[in-house]
């Protein structure tokens, strides 16, 4: 398991290397003076210099790029142009919203799924497991940013039970604390949810189904075990493993999808501040968000990698040490 923690472990770092290599070739080398675009056609020629100099750009790509990672390293993410202050603490401050709202929904998506899918195999082939399918198919249908409007009018103007935008933050001394900002984030996590928890719940299904059809199932049924204890205590782990890869990538995506919903839902978020970099040209701060929330994938890809290991140990001996 060790030698396993470790060969991941060093191929997450050559991954995020790679990436970040990605971002600097997109962002860096695009065609023409990075100054004179975030300065404007018509800046002074002496402005666009001093600018130039200022982002490092006498140097070759190569000595910018290793500086980058040297003072990624160091903890020095450089200044933000529109901001006027550096982007490490820009980055966190905005993350502290991001990371949460991610993973709630991650952590919503992935019950929801569960339940359904569990509920339409164990029901199979009835008409109540049709519905519950036709329901996530629905539910695959829905465009995130559409949903969330939908939640604001009934939930939040109609019913008025929950806020409709906004975020007080997570400390008692800014007017926030624990429970506004988890109600904050209740509709953005349901809206960011509901299409990844149809389209894992339909895998659920199908891949408890496969497992049900495997000889040690029928083993367990000969036994005299109930279906409960099979689907719990068999099938359920044997069948996480493609859930767990699909979970992975759909994290990912609600990182993409909390960009247009933190729109929405005017949550000052990382999604957000990059959406702004953009319209701002803010290419210092845009480098490295986007290399942050590529690190976050990264990292959680490698925390599901272990998850395998821990799930099916045979994982760990299929490679050679």
């Amino acid at each position: 398991m060790f030698a396993y923690f470790v060969r991941r472990s060093f191929s997450m770092l050559l991954t995020l290397l790679a990436t970040s290599a990605l971002v600097f070739v997109v962002l860096d080398w695009l065609p023409g003076n990075a100054a004179q675009v975030l300065m404007g056609a018509d800046a002074d020629p002496q402005a666009v210099a001093a600018l130039a100099e200022q982002l490092g750009l006498q140097h070759s790509a190569w000595q910018r790029y290793s500086q980058w990672l040297l003072g990624l390293a160091q903890g020095d993410w450089g200044e933000s142009y529109a901001y006027s202050q550096p982007v490490l603490p820009l980055l966190l401050e905005r993350l502290a919203l991001t990371l949460p709202l991610a993973l709630l929904a991650m952590a919503v998506s992935a019950v929801l799924a569960l339940v359904v899918g569990m509920a339409a195999a164990a029901w199979h082939p009835r008409p109540a497991a049709t519905g519950l399918m036709a329901v996530a198919q629905l539910g695959m249908a829905i465009p995130s940013f559409w949903l969330a409007m939908l939640l604001i009018m009934w939930f939040a103007i109609h019913l008025q039970w929950l806020p409709a935008g906004g975020f007080p933050g997570w400390s008692a001394v800014e007017g926030g604390g624990l429970w506004p900002g988890l109600q904050a984030l209740i509709l953005p996590t349901l809206a960011l949810a509901a299409v990844q928890a149809a389209v894992l719940a339909r895998l659920s299904r199908s891949a408890i189904l496969e497992v049900l059809q495997e000889d040690f199932v029928r083993t367990a049924r000969a036994k005299g075990l109930g279906a409960s204890a099979i689907l719990w205590g068999h099938v359920l782990r044997n069948a996480m493993l493609p859930v767990l890869t699909l979970m992975g990538l759909q994290f990912a995506q609600l990182l993409a999808g909390a960009i247009v919903v933190e729109n929405v839902f005017y949550l000052p978020g990382l999604g957000r501040l990059l959406f702004q970099a953009i319209a701002n040209r803010d290419l210092v701060l845009v480098r490295n968000g986007v290399l942050l929330l590529a690190a976050l994938v990264v990292l959680v890809n490698f925390c599901i990698d272990l998850l395998y290991a821990w799930i099916d140990p045979r994982i760990t001996q299929r490679h050679p040490h």
